[in-house]
């Protein structure tokens, strides 16, 4: 079984609020990450063709991996697009609709806390440019703790904001928080995503789940003796993982604090969480 490592960044800045730094890495601890995975022998492949071989298409060689982005911060714009396009890289960012600028005004539509986002301007920008543009839901919510017509407009509200604003399909979403479950699946596939996105820290693999592609977060600590193992195919399980009881057990906690007005999320905490 290939190992696929599908690497999950959220900010890259020298300079983020207090609150979204564990999850920011530098733009000098970023360009090594990309010299790591070059010098490793990978070849970062865009996130489709991962997803074509999932679905039965040609298979992927062997020695690939995909950069994948969450949220939609400035910082993409600014410092991660024209590093990958001077490197010739493939990349997917994944936008929560509600946290991007409007025309003359911020972005106040998501449970993100306040940070630099991208504006529409710019998204439309990076969508000419060759960056997939992917779907994160309207609000970043935990996908697992809303039902019917919060659940539709998060998955398909997002989806046709995005396609209204780019002119063409959005086929690729990613879980806020890494969480799904078995009902937020089947309406992201209904929607007609062909794709979706966890967390699980774990490699993709060709026998991964394309509406559950598993990746590897990349945070401010993330050691590079770690990131180099992951370079080189090890150091994580390998995706398809079955779901921990605790996994289970920590999705019921979250919703009944949710039903309880009081929502709890943040990301899996353990390898083999969604």
């Amino acid at each position: 079984m290939n190992a696929v490592p599908v690497f999950l960044y959220h900010a890259v800045s020298d300079d983020p609020p207090s609150w979204l730094a564990p999850y920011t890495v530098t733009p000098a601890a970023f360009r090594a990450q990309l010299d790591r995975i070059r010098d490793s022998g990978l070849r970062v492949v865009p996130l489709r063709r991962l997803v074509t071989a999932l679905r039965g298409g040609p298979p992927l060689p062997t020695g690939v991996a995909v950069l994948t982005f969450d949220d939609g911060y400035a910082d993409f714009y600014w410092t991660v697009a024209p590093l990958l396009s001077d490197l010739g890289l493939p990349a997917t960012l994944y936008i929560t609709t509600g946290a991007l600028h409007p025309p003359g005004g911020r972005g106040s539509g998501s449970l993100l806390p306040p940070a630099p986002m991208l504006n529409w301007r710019q998204l439309g920008n990076l969508d000419a440019l060759g960056v997939e543009i992917g779907a994160h839901s309207r609000t970043h919510v935990p996908m697992d703790t809303v039902h019917g017509r919060r659940l539709t407009d998060e998955v398909v509200g997002c989806k046709r904001q995005l396609e209204d604003v780019l002119g063409h399909e959005v086929a690729s979403f990613a879980y806020p928080h890494g969480y799904s479950g078995a009902e937020v699946r089947r309406k992201v596939a209904q929607a007609g995503y062909t794709s979706a996105t966890a967390v699980g820290n774990l490699f993709s693999s060709p026998a991964d789940d394309p509406l559950r592609i598993a990746r590897l977060m990349v945070r401010a600590d993330t050691p590079p003796r770690v990131f180099d193992d992951w370079t080189r195919l090890r150091g994580a399980p390998t995706a398809p993982h079955r779901e921990s009881a605790a996994t289970k057990a920590w999705r019921g906690y979250r919703r009944l604090r949710a039903a309880l007005g009081r929502p709890v999320g943040g990301p899996p905490k353990s390898p083999g969480q969604e």
